[in-house]
Order: structure tokens, then sequence, then C-alpha cells
């Protein structure tokens, strides 16, 4: 298994979201933009996973050679990323976010099912592969937080530019699995997705990440507002990563011991607690201290559990639309809702009260996989 080349994949596509996540926001609001526009360009990041995905996981299924598309996202990417530096506006914004943001969230997909094929029954083993992603986002949150207070958030372009560089270059350093046959007898992909505790799994993810639409959006500008710098933000952010590593290295434990479905639950209660938290007691450094480390279930044990049964959902010819569809759904249509929404209710309803939603939210998210995902997956 090619270890360090799989991780090095992870290391640069996550390093990008540590740089895209806490810093465009601040880069979207020196450019002039409101809450309402904020929302809206940062929902676009998360929309284009909603069709990216599943295109591309179809083609990749049909046509096999998955690394091939993985490829040519990487470089289109960084081509059309490039109209930033001319983009002006609004709409000339929006047009490049989308064509950037719909070829690379095409590849992450594609990259775990090409993961799965080489660990093959090493399933535990993911974690310590995708580690590498959370180190990659801690460095770049940690670096370019630095950068901004000394250069600016226009400083945020050529960093971007630079990793996206580096993704496609990490590409090619990864050949595609020798392929496996699929037995004739799986059951179709719509038989699949009808089952109620599919329908429920979807679901929770799609709350879950809904609810970090203030989050994603907002967070660094809330936080400055409160008085805090930008280093202070990117280490706060770091710190969330942080102990997301630290939590992946048990986190073959976690599954034994609880199951997926009881480590799904609880990431969404935990990510109640957190968004409230934030809402409501961000002058307390230490209350978003910890609001920050349970960043490790709302991310990591909730990633690593939602990848843990979509692996056992969807197989064969079907796991690359599986992996597609839970993008879709979560990062995609999730993030988009959550992301789109936070910003209007920002400007009308004020922080608190959108994070507050947040965690309503994602309490919803904690009840609907307790009463949909069946408790087969405590396992």
């Amino acid at each position: 298994m090619p270890y360090w080349r799989l991780s090095g994949f992870y290391f640069f596509y996550f390093a990008l979201l540590g740089a895209l996540v806490p810093y465009w926001g601040l880069f979207l609001r020196e450019r002039g933009f409101d809450a309402a526009a904020i929302g809206e360009l940062m929902a676009i990041l998360m929309a284009t996973k909603v069709v990216a995905p599943n295109l591309w996981g179809w083609l990749s299924d049909h046509l096999g050679h998955r690394m091939r598309f993985v490829r040519l996202a990487a470089i289109v990417s960084v081509v059309t990323f490039g109209g930033m530096y001319w983009a002006e506006g609004f709409w000339s914004i929006a047009l490049v976010m989308i064509l950037y943001s719909f070829f690379w969230n095409a590849s992450l997909p594609l990259f775990e099912v090409i993961t799965f094929s080489y660990l093959k029954e090493r399933v535990a083993r993911y974690a310590q592969i995708r580690v590498w992603g959370s180190i990659g986002f801690i460095l770049t949150v940690i670096a370019l937080g630095a950068l901004i207070d000394w250069r600016g958030p226009e400083f945020v372009l050529p960093a971007v530019l630079t990793i996206f560089v580096a993704i496609w270059l990490s590409t090619l350093l990864v050949r595609d699995p020798s392929p496996e046959p699929h037995p004739h007898t799986e059951q179709s992909l719509t038989l699949i997705l009808r089952r109620p505790a599919i329908l429920g799994f979807f679901a929770a993810v799609f709350l879950m990440q809904a609810s970090h639409g203030p989050y994603y959006a907002f967070y660094s500008i809330f936080m400055k507002d409160h008085g805090y710098s930008e280093t202070l933000i990117g280490q706060l952010w770091a710190l969330g990563v942080l102990a997301e590593v630290g939590l992946f290295m048990i986190m073959h434990h976690l599954l034994d011991r609880l199951g997926a479905r009881r480590v799904l639950i609880a990431s969404l209660g935990l990510a109640a607690l957190r968004w409230v938290i934030i809402g409501y007691f961000a002058d307390s450094l230490v209350a978003v201290l910890l609001a920050q480390l349970l960043h490790a279930a709302t991310f990591g044990t909730f990633h690593a559990a939602a990848i843990h049964l979509v692996h056992h959902y969807f197989r064969g010819r079907h796991e690359g639309r599986g992996q597609a569809l839970y993008s879709s759904v979560s990062f995609g249509a999730g993030g988009a809702v959550g992301s789109l929404i936070a910003g209007y209710a920002w400007a009308t309803l004020g922080p608190s009260i959108t994070f507050g939603t947040a965690g309503a939210v994602a309490a919803l998210g904690a009840f609907v996989a307790w009463r949909f995902i069946d408790s087969e997956h405590d396992f």
C-alpha cells in the first residue's frame, strides 16, 4: 500500500481547506462584501459538491481509471482558480468559484474509493492515512493566519493557488489500484437508497453539515469582531484540528468498542453543544478553547463513522457513487444550505441566535440518526 503517496494527497487537499474555510470569508469582506453576499459566495463552495461528485463518480464507476479523473480535476482547478486574479464584483467572483470548486470537489470522493481499494480489508487504517489531511490543515491555518496578520487578507490568493498546484503534483505520484471484479448479484443503487436506514443516514449527515454553516462562513469574522487577532484565530482553528488528529489515532478503538451508529449519534449531540458555546460564550477564551476541542467530535469522529457506514452500505460497483452521495448530500447540500441560511440569519437575527439555531439543527440530526439508522451498525 502506498501509504505516503496516499497521505500526501490528503495533506495538500485539506491544507487547501485550511486556507479557504477560515480565511476566504475575511478575504471576501476585505473585497467589500456584506454578510449576506459572503454567505451566498461561501455556499457556492458547498453547492458544487451536490453535482460534481455524483457526475464524476458515475463516470469513474463506468469508465474506471479513477486516478485519471482525479488528475484532470486537479489541473483544471489550478487553471480556473487563476481567474480570481482578474475577477471583480460579485458575479465574476461567483463564476470563478463555481468553476474551480466544481473540479476541486470532484476529486476527494474518487480518491476515497482509491484509498479503500488499497486498504482492502484493513479499513481501520483509513484514519492513519486521513490524519495527514488534518496535519496539513493545521500547518496551513497557523502559517496563513500569521501571514495575513502581516500582509493582509489578499495574501489568501497566492497561498491558495500554490496549494492547488501541490494537490495536482501529489496526484501524479499515485497510480490506479488493480481493479477488482464486482459480483453480478449486487442490489441496484435504487433499491439500496430506498432502505430506511440509509435514508436516515443521509438525513443525519445533511443536518450535521447544515449546522456547520455559521461556523464555516462566519467563525473567523465572529472571532475578529470579539477582539481576537488573525494569528490567534488561526491557532483556534488549528487547535480544533489538532484535537481531531488525536482522535484519528484512536478512532479504530472507538469504532470497535462503540460501533459506527453510536459514534455518529454522539458526534451530533456534541456538535449541538459546541455551537451553543460559540454563540453565547465567545467572550470567554476558556469556553472558546473548549468549543474548539469539540471539533474532534463534530468532524473527527463524525466523518470517520460516516465513511465507515458508507463503506458498508455501498460495495463493489456502487462504491464510487456511495462516496459521491455522502459528499454531495452532507458537505454539498448540507453545507450550501447551512451557509446560505447562516448569511441571512446573521444579518437579521444576529450571531448568537444563528449559532443557537445551528445547535438545534445538530440535535435534530442526533435524533434522526438514533431513530432511523439500524442497530446492526452498533458493532
